[in-house]
């Protein structure tokens, strides 16, 4: 008898803990990714910087690339210096704007990339997105190959700005809506749902919803790098639902507003208040007791501004159904829901 099995796309090795770093020429080595360390390494300013010193002694054939920002003029400036070259694979060492340059030139050189994170702003830690500016500042996600390994360093994670915690809480936790708004395209289209998928995101989200740890525990460092990797496993939709659609349409009206995912935290919240589902209450819990976005203000937005980009978000991906496309909202429900959404809000 045939046994079936699901295959998931996701990294082949994933290192999360403290001194993780030190592991990346041997991961290179014993994970058949480059036995003679002739790899590409992009590195970011910061930390990135740091990580490189530590790990370019045990890398000596390796070619060092900076790169400033996440535009798409650098990374299409990476991938003709990756063409030059002769590499086994490319290593991002940095925050989410280096990896997701890295990410993209990697994947238009045709070469796998490691990713190794300084910080847990959000999931493109390992996510099959890259999200890169255009000339004008504007955001467009570009489809790229999974990561092949992931190195989280929770030594380096320890000592990134609240703020890039809180972010990275914010798109944690969106993967609940999103999940939720999967099962309505499950409900009214017929949409398969990813049973697997849908489990590890929902996992790495209700650790975070359900956890007591602060900010600058390193259990709670750990929780959070776990469940940013899983939301990624297998498919984008039990991370991407209203959310994101939400945050989309306010980088297109009101480009660098907000970290993205204190946007999708705030689109989360919103989606959950219009589907009615129960999540409005523990969702809007756990995120004020992390600190994190809740209402527009919190954006910088006021609620006319928030209102044009929830009217704006279904055309930002208009082949995914979500709370949005059912309720099909005119303009002046919009601004009705968004007046009630506020004001229900827990300060």
């Amino acid at each position: 008898m045939p046994l079936l099995a699901l295959m998931v796309a996701c990294p082949l090795a994933i290192e999360v803990r403290n001194g993780a770093v030190a592991a990346l020429p041997g991961l290179l080595s014993d994970g058949r990714i480059s036995a003679g360390g002739h790899v590409a390494v992009v590195v970011g300013p910061g930390l990135g910087e740091e990580v490189l010193a530590e790990v370019k002694p045990a890398l000596e054939n390796c070619v060092v690339h900076s790169v400033s920002g996440g535009s798409v003029a650098a990374a299409l400036g990476l991938v003709d210096e990756l063409r030059e070259g002769s590499h086994d694979a490319v290593v991002g060492i940095g925050g989410g704007r280096t990896l997701d340059v890295a990410k993209y030139a990697a994947n238009q050189a045709g070469l796998p990339m490691v990713s190794v994170a300084t910080n847990l702003a959000h999931d493109g830690i390992a996510s099959p997105v890259a999200s890169l500016e255009d000339d004008d500042g504007r955001k467009g996600s570009f489809g790229v190959h999974i990561p092949i390994a992931v190195v989280v360093d929770l030594d380096y994670v320890g000592r990134s700005p609240e703020e890039q915690l809180r972010s990275g809480i914010g798109d944690a936790l969106s993967n609940l809506s999103a999940l939720a708004d999967w099962e309505l395209a499950a409900e009214d289209r017929g949409e398969p749902i990813d049973g697997l998928a849908a489990a590890f995101a929902r996992s790495g989200a209700e650790s975070l919803l359900r956890g007591e740890d602060g900010l600058g525990s390193g259990a709670f460092h750990r929780t959070l790098a776990e469940a940013l990797v899983l939301a990624v496993a297998g498919s984008s939709r039990p991370c991407s639902g209203a959310c994101h659609e939400i945050s989309h349409a306010i980088d297109a009206l009101y480009p660098q507003q907000a970290s993205h995912g204190e946007q999708v935290a705030v689109g989360a919240l919103f989606a959950s208040f219009l589907r009615e589902d129960g999540l409005f209450e523990p969702l809007g819990a756990a995120l004020r007791g992390h600190g994190v976005a809740r209402v527009p203000a919190d954006l910088g937005l006021d609620d006319e501004q928030f209102g044009a980009a929830v009217a704006k978000a279904p055309s930002t991906r208009p082949d995914r159904y979500t709370i949005l496309e059912r309720l099909e909202l005119a303009e002046d429900e919009i601004r009705d829901r968004v007046a009630r959404y506020v004001d229900a809000v827990d300060r």
